[in-house]
C-alpha cells in the first residue's frame, strides 16, 4: 500500500513538473533574460528531534545558481519535500576550493585535469559526501517522497536507474566516512591517471565507476521510482539555456581529461 502511495506522488510530481515545463516555454519567450537565484544556503524550516545517521544536509551544484524558471521550480519542489534539511548550493569555483582544501593533493591534481563540469561534480560529490555526509541530488532531480522518510533508519541510500538495472549517482545519501565512497574516489582517481581516450564521463567518473565498486558490497538500494526522478520539471534546453551544449553528453571522450597534470582543467 505504501509503495502505491509513493508511486502516486511520483506520478503527481511528473504532472506538476511537466505542466511547469510547458508553461516555461512561453514565459522564457516573453522574458528571455529572466533568471531566478537559487540560494547558496537555505536553513531547515523544521528542526527534527529524531536522530539520523545521515546528516540532514542537501548538496547541489551546477554551472550557475542563476537558473531558468523550471530549474528554480524544481528547487522549490525539493525544498517542500525536505523542510527539515539544510540546503547548500556549491558553485564551480567553490567545488574546486573545497577539493583543494579538504582532499589529498593527488585527488586535487586529478580534479584539475577534468575538462567537463559534470565529471568534476561526479568527483566532488564523492568527496563532500565522504567527508561531510548528507544527500546529493542532481539539479534536475526531484524527490517523490519526503526526504526524511527515504533516509529514515539508514546510514546510506543508493538508487537504481530508470531501468532498475544499475546503481546511479544522481541521488546519493550517506553518513560521513563511508568506506564505499573512499573506494570510489580511489577508483575515479585511478581512471583519471590512466585515462583511456575511448572512455567518456559515464565510465571515467560517473555511475559505471560506482557500479563497479559496489559489486559484491552489502548496500541498501532503492528503486528511483520510490526515491527521486529526473527531468520532470526541466530538460537540457532549460538547464543549459546559458551554456549551450554544456551537458556532459557533448564532451568528447578524448577531450575529457587533460594530459598535463599541471593543467587546471576547464569548467
Amino acid at each position: 500500500m505504501m509503495n502505491f502511495i509513493i508511486l502516486l506522488t511520483n506520478r503527481l510530481s511528473k504532472v506538476v513538473g511537466n505542466l511547469c515545463k510547458v508553461l516555461s516555454y512561453p514565459f522564457h519567450w516573453l522574458f528571455p533574460k529572466k533568471r531566478f537565484e537559487i540560494p547558496v544556503y537555505s536553513r531547515a524550516k523544521i528542526r527534527s528531534s529524531k536522530h539520523s545517521e545521515i546528516p540532514k544536509v542537501i548538496w547541489q551544484t551546477n554551472y550557475s545558481n542563476k537558473s531558468t524558471l523550471p530549474v528554480y521550480l524544481n528547487y522549490l519542489f525539493n525544498r517542500l519535500m525536505s523542510l527539515d534539511h539544510d540546503y547548500y548550493y556549491v558553485s564551480t569555483e567553490e567545488r574546486k576550493e573545497f577539493i583543494k582544501n579538504n582532499a589529498p593533493d593527488e585527488v586535487y591534481r586529478c580534479y584539475c585535469r577534468i575538462n567537463d563540469g559534470a565529471a568534476q561534480a561526479d568527483l566532488w560529490r564523492l568527496v563532500v559526501l565522504h567527508l561531510k555526509g548528507g544527500i546529493y541530488m542532481d539539479i534536475d532531480a526531484n524527490l517523490v517522497w519526503p526526504l526524511s522518510r527515504i533516509t529514515e533508519g539508514r546510514d546510506h541510500v543508493f538508487i537504481k536507474n530508470s531501468n532498475d538495472t544499475q546503481i546511479t549517482n544522481f541521488f546519493l545519501a550517506t553518513k560521513p566516512g563511508n568506506e564505499v565512497y573512499q573506494k570510489t574516489i580511489d577508483k575515479v582517481v585511478e581512471n583519471i591517471k590512466n585515462h583511456d581516450a575511448s572512455q567518456g564521463v559515464y565510465s571515467t567518473t560517473g555511475p559505471a565507476v560506482l557500479e563497479e565498486v559496489l559489486e559484491g558490497e552489502d548496500v541498501y538500494v532503492r528503486s528511483y521510482r520510490y526515491t527521486s526522478i529526473q527531468g520532470s520539471f526541466t530538460n537540457e534546453y532549460f538547464q543549459y539555456m546559458d551554456k549551450p551544449r554544456g551537458k556532459w553528453i557533448h564532451t568528447k571522450a578524448e577531450d575529457l581529461i587533460s594530459r598535463d597534470e599541471d593543467t587546471e582543467g576547464q569548467n
